[in-house]
């Protein structure tokens, strides 16, 4: 087929058009997917659960970790079907200790049903804070990270402020006792960043005491006054402590804002611009 030069030009424009926009769109498009907790948007999650998703596909996340809102009690079927027609991945869950404790057969069904690979531990009631009572829980960690491993999933714990603050007798932190007696190989980490720097804590230093062992992030802001904030709104230096992203292991990062403001989607919007703008 003969090409006239019309033609030719035509296409050479176009070519050039799609080089000159590939730096562009390179630039924007962030490193990872960007995920959001949907514990941030509970409020708006419970009574609408597919509209949210909605919401949240359309702001440009790619992946939430269900945790509240009552989702465990929802059709997890109808979940994942939205998710898959929006685009969104569900890699983890949170699912408190009384659940796992419970029906751990039941856990492992909503997560293969929401398409997730890893069940995380997201609170522990004041009881169980204490370090005898913790030190017997770290057992179960281990006992149940085993029996997820043969269900084809992983197991993480998320921190708060505690785990560093409640010490036991021998002078070590609950944070220091799940290091060392978790089996590094099965219970890793949700190193929430929020929590570790109001524990007094240097997130670099922590990553670097724990190569390969931190499942994800929770990104959240704190501000000077100790007020969570939406990400970037805060004094924590995410984009300096995403530097050893490699070194921690992390597979994933997900927003979260545990006091996020009315109407809500506005402060999950700035956090994710955010990421976006350090090329998180």
């Amino acid at each position: 087929m003969m090409i006239d030069r019309r033609q030719w030009l035509a296409g050479g424009a176009a070519l050039a058009t799609a080089f000159a926009a590939a730096p562009l769109m390179a630039r924007v498009s962030p490193a990872r997917p960007i995920g959001l907790q949907l514990y941030t948007v509970r409020e708006l999650f419970a009574p609408d659960p597919i509209g949210t998703l909605e919401k949240v596909a359309a702001i440009g996340y790619r992946e939430v970790e269900y945790g509240g809102g009552g989702y465990d009690k929802m059709d997890h079927a109808a979940l994942r079907k939205a998710m898959d027609r929006l685009s969104l991945k569900c890699p983890s869950i949170h699912v408190g200790y009384e659940a796992l404790a419970a029906d751990l057969r039941a856990v492992v069904r909503m997560a293969n049903t929401l398409g997730a690979d890893t069940i995380v531990l997201p609170w522990l009631t004041p009881a169980m804070r204490d370090p005898q009572v913790f030190q017997r829980a770290i057992g179960d960690f281990n006992r149940w990270a085993g029996q997820l491993k043969q269900a084809g999933l992983g197991f993480a714990y998320h921190n708060h402020d505690f785990e560093f603050t409640v010490k036991a007798p021998d002078g070590r932190s609950l944070f220091d006792m799940l290091v060392a007696d978790g089996d590094p190989a099965l219970v890793k980490i949700e190193l929430d960043l929020f929590w570790t720097v109001a524990a007094g804590e240097d997130p670099k230093a922590l990553i670097k005491r724990l190569p390969g062992r931190i499942y994800a992030y929770h990104v959240k802001d704190r501000a000077a006054d100790g007020r969570m904030v939406s990400v970037g709104a805060g004094t924590v230096d995410f984009a300096d402590i995403f530097t050893l992203n490699s070194q921690a292991g992390v597979q994933h990062l997900y927003v979260e804002n545990d006091q996020a403001p009315a109407p809500y989607l506005p402060d999950i919007k700035a956090s994710f611009d955010h990421l976006r703008r350090i090329g998180a």
